[in-house]
């Protein structure tokens, strides 16, 4: 390692001590420290010092120029020397472009976890020092574009997803001076592996059957092959997409909004056993102790004529809500609702709350799909406690 001896300015080093704060005191010292050790790797590229002649000599001085530097308390400019042939670089840009690039991350960071542009400012300039605008905020965020189209387009042939959940929530976004609502649809899945990985990542106009058929041609065309089961709600477009698109695969209706929907058709009063009974349905661990549950709850309920809605409800719904039990015993508390996908929402939801109308849809998708990575490496480490038979 190279050993390096030199003479600081103290004149310099003493104006910046009697006219200036402490912050001021330490950024000069780093400025007189980092141009002199600066200097000295040019006389050993050179290998000649100022008004050196040596046989060695490799090239000539050719100045300086000033460059910009941002550290953690703050900016400071560098006095960077030059050679003729322009091939002289300083070790410390190749280091210090690392606390650079370390700070744009961290300020990326702040913006994926939920903190506006305006309140990021406010923190670089609190622990820094530095100004920085809205509007660069704004922009370093266009740094995460390349990153999540690369992820969000990576192939799905390498691992076989059974179990696949489905959902779609809403967004605000400006488009052509107005703002509009967008629909976000998502896809998790439970792997071979029985980990939990995001899987699609999708921006469109509304919910449909023709947003949710192209949704599903995407993930066909990433390599993804027809799950044993897709879990979701009963929005009709998604149950005909989902039809349409996987063959052999079965629909497993989300069986927290199907109690819900049942629920919501009954009486308000007096209902507490009834609301048991229902709810012992779906705790069975097997599909003949279901049936057998649901017939019991028709006969005992058949005769109330408050309850016809709520049975028949049961009736036309309680197949597509039990297929989950025709899969093995230790899965049923992972896939018998979309109740993972939900709080995955909720969690998009409350960082997306706090931009509330996204510039457009590309920044949308930018940003839910850094949120969803940032939950995606959470995920990588941990597997569902399956217990194989």
């Amino acid at each position: 390692m190279t050993q390096l001896q030199f003479t600081l300015n103290l004149d310099n080093l003493k104006d910046a001590v009697m006219n200036s704060n402490i912050e001021a005191v330490t950024k000069a010292s780093i400025v007189l420290v980092l141009n002199e050790i600066m200097e000295k790797e040019r006389d050993e590229h050179l290998q000649a010092k100022a008004y050196e002649r040596t046989v060695t000599r490799r090239d000539y001085r050719n100045g300086y120029y000033e460059r910009d530097l941002l550290l953690s308390n703050g900016r400071i400019t560098l006095r960077v020397p030059r050679t003729r042939e322009g091939d002289f670089s300083p070790s410390i840009f190749e280091k210090y472009e690392r606390s650079d690039q370390a700070f744009v991350l961290s300020m990326l960071e702040m913006v994926i976890n939920g903190v506006s542009t305006g309140n990021v400012t406010k923190v670089v300039k609190q622990l820094c020092g530095e100004n920085v605008s809205k509007s660069f905020v704004s922009s370093l965020t266009k740094k995460l574009e390349p990153i999540v189209n690369q992820w969000a387009n990576r192939p799905l042939n390498v691992m076989y997803y059974p179990y696949i959940f489905a959902d779609a929530m809403y967004i605000k976004v400006r488009e052509h001076h107005r703002v509009v609502s967008k629909a976000v649809y998502i896809a998790t899945a439970i792997n071979e592996k029985d980990q939990r990985e995001v899987i699609g990542l999708k921006v469109d106009h509304v919910e449909s059957f023709d947003a949710w058929q192209s949704f599903f041609k995407d993930l066909k065309s990433r390599g993804l092959q027809s799950p044993k089961l897709v879990i979701s709600d009963a929005h009709e477009g998604l149950k005909k997409a989902i039809q349409r698109e996987f063959i052999g695969t079965s629909w497993q209706r989300c069986t927290v909004h199907f109690k819900r929907n049942i629920i919501g058709d009954l009486p308000k009063k007096d209902m507490a056993q009834v609301i048991f009974d229902l709810k012992r349905i779906f705790s069975a661990m097997t599909r003949e102790d279901a049936c057998a549950f649901k017939e019991d709850f028709i006969k005992n309920y058949r005769d109330n004529s408050k309850l016809k809605k709520a049975i028949q409800i049961l009736e036309e719904g309680f197949e597509d809500a039990i297929q989950y039990l025709n899969e093995p015993c230790s899965y049923h508390t992972y896939i018998h609702s979309t109740n993972s996908l939900e709080r995955l929402n909720q969690e998009v939801r409350r960082r997306e709350r706090v931009i509330r109308i996204f510039p457009h849809t590309q920044s949308a998708f930018r940003l839910i799909g850094a949120i969803l990575m940032d939950y995606q490496e959470k995920q990588v480490m941990k597997k569902l406690p399956i217990k194989k038979r």
